[in-house]
């Protein structure tokens, strides 16, 4: 299913040299410094590298973020501020922003803004694998699970460490509360998304199917709800693709639960819930037109192109057939004016961010090391005049569109 899910742009960032020229006074504390130049360096070649999958983002992540950690952590023994963490000045965009990049001479926000990516890899790597022409039962895996493990690091970054940073996010960034519960909120929602595809190829029980996509309508409601205070120039796109997902997953939970209503013998409700999934599915439709004309961050998704778009009109059409059918022959039941209230909970196969933890603090990073890192001999720097480094974007890999099997994992 290439193109199903909407993904915005990978976070920019200046390169960093970390050279402290006086201030890193050993050996050990200059590998410390040339070791972080050329981690981070491989870290941000992996994020556009196509051949890179979970182990290796893991590795060069683990890598990176063992020795960041050391300007970081207390080293000292104090609960004072580590003394390196204020020393560097980072620079990053932000994927609803543009290429206007944010600064912040800040450890942490090195971290937070390096893992928010990281965790956009996730998604991005998740959408490439189900693009596949034939996604097989452990690559669905691969995709549930990559989505979960971004869900985990955006839900950790919000909770543990976006609170720590000296200067807030600004509105619109990647950092603030609406932006990042957005992205959570997303992953789960295509997590779910995974199920579903995998409970219709199964044939599971209409009723779980029927609640899966209720609740997963009501995640891309959230989401979309979650963004309607933010610019429309910066996520008026996101918010469509929101919202086409919404009324898609409504139209699978209407389409489904009649199923249960007509296998229950209750025909004339069967008819209302399938006609108000036409509705729904008509309203995806015309939602999918208005999110490729909007102008916004971001790829562009075309689901209304792909099968499994395609077979639920289908399917809502012949099931209520059926049931038109059988109510002239068997129930003579009257269609109610109303649709059925949904309140359908799912007892299985909701999608739960997987936790994320940062690695163990380098083995180089020791407080005798720490110690021979000295502040005062950086200080005749201070007057020269850093060199204003231009952020370019990211140049990310197309997403080539295969023949589509409407979406079978088998």
């Amino acid at each position: 299913m290439a193109h199903w899910f909407h993904r915005n742009p990978l976070k920019a960032t200046a390169p960093v040299s970390f050279n402290f020229y006086g201030v890193a006074g050993s050996p050990a504390a200059n590998k410390i410094c040339n070791d972080l130049r050329t981690t981070r360096a491989r870290l941000l070649e992996m994020f556009t590298d196509v051949t890179c999958n979970p182990e290796i983002m893991k590795s060069a992540t683990d890598a990176y973020f063992s020795l960041l950690q050391g300007f970081i952590l207390s080293l000292d023994g104090t609960t004072q501020e580590n003394k390196m963490r204020f020393i560097q000045n980072f620079k990053w965009t932000d994927t609803l922003q543009g290429n206007i990049p944010s600064a912040q001479q800040d450890a942490v926000f090195e971290l937070v803004s390096m893992a928010f990516n990281v965790a956009l890899w996730y998604t991005k790597f998740a959408s490439r694998l189900a693009g596949k022409e034939n996604v097989s039962e452990a690559e669905a895996k691969d995709v549930h699970r990559s989505l979960k493990v971004a869900a985990g690091i955006f839900k950790t970054l919000k909770e543990a460490h976006i609170p720590r940073l000296i200067t807030p996010a600004e509105k619109g960034q990647d950092l603030e509360p609406r932006a990042i519960d957005a992205y959570i909120i997303q992953c789960q929602a295509e997590a779910q998304e995974v199920t579903i595809a995998r409970a219709i190829e199964l044939k599971h029980n209409a009723t779980l199917i029927a609640a899966l996509a209720f609740e997963t309508a009501n995640f891309y409601q959230k989401a979309d709800h979650t963004l309607n205070t933010l610019e429309p120039e910066c996520s008026s796109k996101w918010r469509k693709y929101f919202q086409l997902k919404q009324h898609f997953y409504m139209a699978y939970a209407y389409c489904y639960h009649g199923q249960t209503l007509l296998a229950s013998d209750k025909c004339g409700e069967a008819i209302r819930s399938l006609q108000e999934a036409e509705k729904c599915y008509s309203r995806a439709e015309a939602l999918c037109k208005e999110y490729r004309q909007t102008k916004g961050p971001g790829t562009t998704a075309k689901p209304s192109e792909q099968l499994f778009f395609l077979k639920l009109g289908g399917l809502i059409k012949n099931t209520l057939d059926k049931c038109q059918r059988e109510n002239g022959f068997i129930y003579f039941h009257k269609v109610p004016a109303e649709p059925p209230q949904l309140e359908l909970k799912a007892s299985y196969g909701l999608a739960e961010p997987v936790p994320f933890e940062l690695p163990p603090l380098s083995e180089q990073c020791t407080a005798e090391v720490y110690a021979t890192f000295d502040l005062t001999k950086g200080a005749k720097n201070d007057k020269a005049k850093p060199k204003e480094v231009e952020v370019k974007p990211m140049k990310e890999p197309d997403l080539k569109p295969q023949k589509d099997t409407g979406c079978v994992l088998s």
